[in-house]
């Protein structure tokens, strides 16, 4: 049976030098007899170790070799008066050490010096209205072609276990839509992994609309929920009888072809756990229009999940008046595993420093006590990767333009210490809203213990967003930038701050407000600048879908401008 793949697819010796002479004209012996007086006084009064130097320096001093010697000769006599003559040196009581600019966290010290300045500046009260002006690349549309007709006989069925959180579960579909219409295979709907850290049994119908994920897909690849009997029966309808490929991370496509699909052939019904990141970023078109396919256009949150973000949408967007009901997300990552993890230090002391090691441990159980190894702070708050506090958030956002009565909505998970590290953000922004702010306890019961179901309202909430901030980076935001461009004509409408350039100025308090707000609008038209980027080799086109997944519009053309969101 052949398989159907819906893709183009002597010897001369060295004379030896002459000898060298016995002994250097230039050294002369005293004869027998008539030894100096002054020479006897001074071996005579020598120690041993000087005799010895002394006997050693007068033989080489014989041979022409000694040119060879010089370097030995000169650090030796540099050491021989180093233990000769003594120094008197005055060591100092304290060794200040002058540490590396941005390895500090001096935030709250910024803060209170430029806050009265901060609070008096009303110059940028329109941020929201002109925060994106780069036009450079022109805009772009939505393109994803879809096949009509009848599909082909299929070659067998594939099970995918995704893992990971809502959004490496959501890369784990789309690779494996694109992996099934490569082989021309029949998707069985993915099984979501339990994991230690999120803690979420939802399953595939819990997050998506499963029914308009098929409907979707009809024409492209076929997707059932379960394995038919008959052949269920072969493995004695026991998964674990089904054999499983363990792939490799980033995998070429062409693996698939080579390996994959003779034992599909073969057995009709593999396996592929675990299957995050399986699939090479970089794939012939056909596997990148499915990818987009599955992505931008199949997968829709279930109706529950649906609703209750497009609800939340609608309360920030009246929160917004002022505004023209556009609101600013951000994507705030300074919970207790988060800070734990990065290994950097704040300003809370004894307490925090108990707190760190014991959520560590918890964790990530002797990953960071193992013999060795040393936590760098300093450096990793140089090098931009601390989170950003709530605080730091203030300060740029407000450094950026936006005013004090700007609209934010923030998502993230507990923060840590938030009674103390949020005050000052509420300070700067007190119109600043979360999901549990924004909907009542009963509304948010169904989804309340659901890391993912969660996490999938925030991602709405953001999704709709005039201005998405990314403080730490992760699959959520990098999936959100690549939807945000597919959403507004190819433009991320995303800020993604330099952490290195903040983490020296925050560490600076002399930095004063007009300097410092300079480098923040700089910040931000780089961010503006950078909204419209291309997909390169081994990017994402779950960050970067231009071009595969998006054309760009032909302004000339009025028919093909790009449909409003």
């Amino acid at each position: 049976m052949h398989a159907k793949i819906r893709l183009p697819n002597s010897g001369h010796s060295t004379p030896s030098p002459p000898a060298s002479p016995l002994r250097s004209p230039r050294l002369r012996h005293p004869r027998a007899g008539k030894s100096s007086g002054k020479f006897q006084f001074a071996v005579t009064n020598r120690s041993v170790a000087q005799r010895i130097a002394w006997i050693v320096l007068s033989v080489l001093l014989r041979r022409q070799g000694v040119f060879l010697f010089a370097p030995l000769l000169y650090i030796s006599g540099m050491l021989f008066c180093m233990g000769t003559v003594s120094f008197d040196v005055v060591v100092p009581d304290v060794i200040k050490v002058r540490r590396a600019p941005g390895s500090v966290y001096r935030s709250p010290e910024l803060y209170a010096k430029v806050r009265h300045e901060m609070d008096a500046d009303n110059s940028s009260s329109d941020a929201m209205s002109s925060v994106w002006k780069h036009t450079k690349g022109g805009d772009w549309r939505p393109c994803i072609n879809k096949f009509s007709g009848a599909l082909p006989e299929s070659n067998g069925y594939i099970y995918v276990e995704a893992n990971g959180g809502l959004n490496q579960q959501r890369t784990s579909i789309c690779n494996a839509v694109a992996v099934a219409g490569y082989l021309n295979a029949t998707l069985v709907i993915p099984n979501f992994h339990f994991h230690s850290i999120w803690r979420d049994p939802s399953k595939f119908s819990d997050i998506y609309d499963e029914e308009f994920f098929v409907k979707t897909l009809e024409n492209d690849v076929r997707v059932v929920d379960s394995v038919p009997g008959y052949l269920m029966e072969r493995f004695d309808h026991n998964l674990t009888n089904v054999f499983n490929f363990r792939i490799k991370a980033y995998s070429p496509i062409q693996y698939y072809k080579d390996i994959v699909l003779p034992r599909l052939l073969e057995e009709k019904f593999i396996r592929i756990s675990p299957f995050a990141n399986r699939l090479s970023f970089d794939a012939p078109p056909d596997v990148q229009r499915l990818r987009c396919l599955a992505n931008y256009e199949a997968l829709r949150f279930s109706n529950p999940l649906l609703t209750m973000g497009e609800t939340l949408v609608s309360r920030m967007k009246e929160r917004s008046a002022n505004n023209g009901g556009k609101y600013i997300s951000v994507h705030l990552r300074f919970e207790e595993d988060m800070v734990a993890f990065s290994c950097c230090v704040y300003d809370g002391g004894a307490k925090e420093r108990e707190d760190m090691i014991a959520a560590r441990e918890r964790g990530w159980k002797g990953k960071f006590t193992k013999p060795g190894r040393v936590l760098q702070p300093g450096a990793n708050r140089v090098n931009g990767k601390c989170p950003l506090t709530p605080l730091e958030v203030g300060l740029m956002l407000r450094g950026m333009g936006f005013g004090k009565h700007t609209s934010i909505f923030l998502a993230s998970g507990k923060i840590y210490d938030s009674e103390r590290y949020m005050a000052p953000l509420l300070e700067m922004f007190p119109l600043l809203q979360t999901k549990e702010m924004l909907a009542s306890a009963e509304e948010l019961a169904p989804f309340k213990n659901y890391s993912s179901r969660m996490a999938a309202i925030d991602y709405t909430v953001c999704l709709h967003s005039e201005v998405f901030v990314t403080t730490q980076g992760g699959n959520f935001p990098h999936l959100l930038l690549g939807h945000r461009r597919y959403l507004f004509n190819g433009h991320s409408k995303t800020i993604k701050p330099d952490k290195r350039k903040l983490a020296v100025y925050f560490d600076n308090p002399k930095i004063g407000w007009k300097t410092f707000k300079r480098h923040m609008l700089s910040m931000r038209a780089h961010s503006d600048a950078k909204g419209i980027e291309l997909k390169r080799p081994n990017d994402s086109i779950y960050s970067f879908p231009c071009p595969n997944c998006m054309c760009r519009t032909n302004k000339t053309d009025d028919s093909r401008k790009t449909p409003k969101p």
